[in-house]
């Protein structure tokens, strides 16, 4: 089978498979072809789609119960916090055929962060596990919220509140009517540049969605989705599971996403697709190689912010067609993928996707040399936007001024940088907080990004600005290494010297050799916070390794005489405020 999506629609654009979700799963349920087919795997277990309504009913009740409790008109709002186990997909079946709300809530958001989400979400009602219950505390401390505990699939030990509640609500689906513009989910960004925002995804948002991805990957009612990119996130629901609710077919579940583990669970639960996000790639080509590992029942995987050199080791040892799209929660920016592809471009981009500059006018189109080196960042590089609207974003929950951002003008403003060719094929160039100034040119940091992840030794590689003494910024640049590998400074610089894509402004002076970096609980990198830390050991920690680079030399250790003098000339220079930024 090939995958080409060429008969996908554009976002937003696909028919809507039902009259509303709840429609959906009822038809699943009552079809007896599709009522007896697998529809959720979570190791040894499985439930059919006939079971799944049925347990989703179950939930549904409870909910309407708990409305009822509340009072007032608006929908329930559900705090799910829980890793990838079939009560999440069973909250959201039970909130389909109630008119419930599911909130998503990100388990790498914790104290005031989780507060926060949750008092702006007004979640009624928590659902979680015992693993993230000491996670609730300062929730609880602050928010009067019932909190319901699932030991239905955790070793945990306890009283069984979730099922007590659910064993006195009545039997049989409520008979709900929702319609399409029912609130399904809240899906917060990731908020690697500013605190998350929760997107607002109605039952026909979801649905059209998963439609779409359905013919974009040619699902059929035998197919496999592993989805082990956290459920709270906007790429597992509308890539992974709202597919196999529209085709008929099934999910596996993991609880997290596990490099040493994916290729076993694919080849266990004979998954033919798969989604992910941020960086995962960069970890399973990372792991050992093994003469066999194209030997796998996957076909294709779909998701974003992939490298090219990643994506091309990937799809070369595992045999996978891979469909890496410019992806965002909000889902206002599609590229035509019917075309021939090209080196780190994500595709061509429509007649109403542009990228402008801050007076709103259209870039240039990007000039490179003959090694492929982006040559005018300044002039090309800028948002990207879609003059047509919207398209199926539906704003923003209780954060108007932020959702009048995204659509000023009557454009949707991504917040993201990128850049045309001559040909309109779109490249990504990262966030709006991802430029960076180092003797008063501007560039993006996306391009060093995929140039040092083609290094053979590392894993994953970002790159962001820390402060110059004199003005502007330097350039610094984190990496993770592949297991047993070791830094050579004198190597590493020559490398970096012989890109043809990094000029010498691009070149890192700093780098830190990391365990792991601080992430978003959908794997991409949270570069505020490395750039917060920069070089200070104080904020570093003692494990991972600072090297720094005057011009021409190769790298060497930055220890405390550098930080020392670093700190002293930003004293000097009245700078001294950006060390404690």
């Amino acid at each position: 089978m090939t995958t080409s999506g060429a008969t996908a629609p554009a976002p937003g654009q696909a028919p809507l498979p039902a009259a509303d979700a709840a429609a959906l799963l009822r038809a699943n349920a009552s079809d007896p072809e599709v009522a007896r087919r697998t529809a959720v795997r979570f190791g040894d277990r499985s439930w059919t789609h006939g079971e799944y309504v049925a347990e989703s009913a179950r939930w549904a009740q409870l909910f309407l119960e708990r409305r009822a409790a509340r009072g007032g008109d608006r929908p329930l709002h559900v705090g799910v916090l829980l890793d990838n186990t079939p009560d999440y997909l069973f909250a959201l079946g039970g909130a389909a055929l109630s008119a419930s709300t599911v909130v998503g809530l990100n388990h790498t958001r914790v104290g005031e962060h989780l507060v926060r989400d949750v008092v702006h979400t007004d979640v009624d009602l928590v659902v979680t596990e015992p693993r993230h219950l000491a996670d609730l505390d300062g929730v609880r401390d602050r928010v009067a919220v019932p909190v319901l505990v699932s030991h239905r699939f955790d070793d945990g030990t306890g009283t069984e509140d979730l099922d007590d509640a659910l064993s006195s609500v009545p039997a049989g689906d409520p008979g709900t009517e929702p319609g399409p513009d029912a609130r399904w989910a809240l899906i917060f960004t990731s908020g690697t540049s500013a605190a998350p925002k929760a997107v607002i995804c109605t039952q026909r948002r979801l649905l059209v969605a998963g439609n779409r991805m359905g013919m974009l990957l040619e699902l059929g009612p035998d197919d496999v989705g592993y989805v082990c990119m956290p459920l709270f996130h906007s790429n597992a629901l509308m890539v992974g599971w709202a597919p196999s609710l529209v085709a008929g077919c099934s999910v596996a579940l993991a609880r997290r996403f596990s490099a040493s583990g994916w290729l076993p669970d694919v080849r266990r639960y004979g998954a033919t697709y798969f989604n992910y996000t941020g960086k995962p790639l960069s970890y399973l080509v990372s792991t050992p190689e093994g003469p066999d590992d194209a030997r796998n029942p996957l076909r294709v995987a779909f998701g974003n912010e992939g490298s090219p050199e990643v994506l091309e080791r990937f799809r070369e040892r595992f045999g996978v067609h891979v469909i890496d799209a410019f992806g965002s929660t909000e889902g206002a920016i599609a590229v035509n993928r019917d075309a021939p592809a090209r080196r780190g471009a994500m595709g061509v981009a429509g007649d109403t996707i542009r990228v402008v500059g801050e007076d709103d006018e259209e870039c240039p189109p990007a000039r490179f040399d003959d090694g492929g080196r982006l040559l005018n960042a300044a002039e090309c590089v800028g948002e990207i936007v879609n003059t047509a609207g919207s398209g199926p974003f539906e704003g923003y929950y209780n954060n108007d001024e932020a959702t009048r951002a995204a659509t000023r003008g009557g454009w949707y403003r991504s917040g993201d940088l990128g850049y045309l060719d001559d040909d309109r094929y779109l490249y990504f160039a990262g966030r709006t907080a991802d430029w960076i100034r180092v003797d008063g040119e501007n560039f993006p940091a996306g391009p060093i990004d995929d140039a040092l992840s083609g290094h053979p030794d590392v894993v994953l590689a970002v790159a962001y600005g820390v402060p110059d003494v004199h003005a502007g910024d330097q350039v610094m640049a984190a990496v993770v290494l592949r297991e047993g590998a070791v830094l050579d400074p004198v190597g590493f610089a020559r490398w970096v010297d012989e890109r043809s894509g990094l000029g010498p402004k691009w070149r890192p002076r700093y780098l830190r050799v990391a365990g792991r970096l601080p992430t978003t609980g959908t794997n991409k990198v949270v570069k505020r916070t490395l750039a917060h830390q920069h070089v200070r050991r104080d904020r570093v920690g003692p494990d991972d390794l600072l090297y720094v680079r005057e011009r021409g030399e190769p790298y060497r250790t930055f220890d405390e005489g550098d930080e020392a003098r670093l700190r002293e000339e930003l004293d000097a220079a009245g700078r001294s405020r950006f060390w404690d930024l």
